[in-house]
């Protein structure tokens, strides 16, 4: 974890085990600017689009980042 981010590894969860992941540390977010979810690629995409459909618009994230990496997603809440 390095300042400011927190770094949720998710592989191996479900849907609803992501999202309340996800949520937790949204509430636990104060002094985070960023909350990298690694969600893995090659079992799947579901977290990556239940990611995109429910945070895509949430009013706590101000955007969705996908690099290079196809099994994160970096969800900034706040510029650094």
């Amino acid at each position: 974890m390095t300042a400011g981010v927190v770094e949720l590894d998710l592989h191996g969860a479900n849907i609803h085990q992501a999202q309340i992941a996800v949520d937790a540390a949204l509430k636990r977010s104060r002094g985070v600017y960023r909350i990298r979810v690694i969600h893995g690629y090659h079992g799947g995409q579901a977290i990556k689009s239940m990611l995109r459909s429910r945070y895509g618009k949430h009013p706590g994230v101000l955007r969705l980042e996908f690099g290079l990496n196809q099994g994160q997603t970096d969800l900034v809440l706040r510029e650094f």
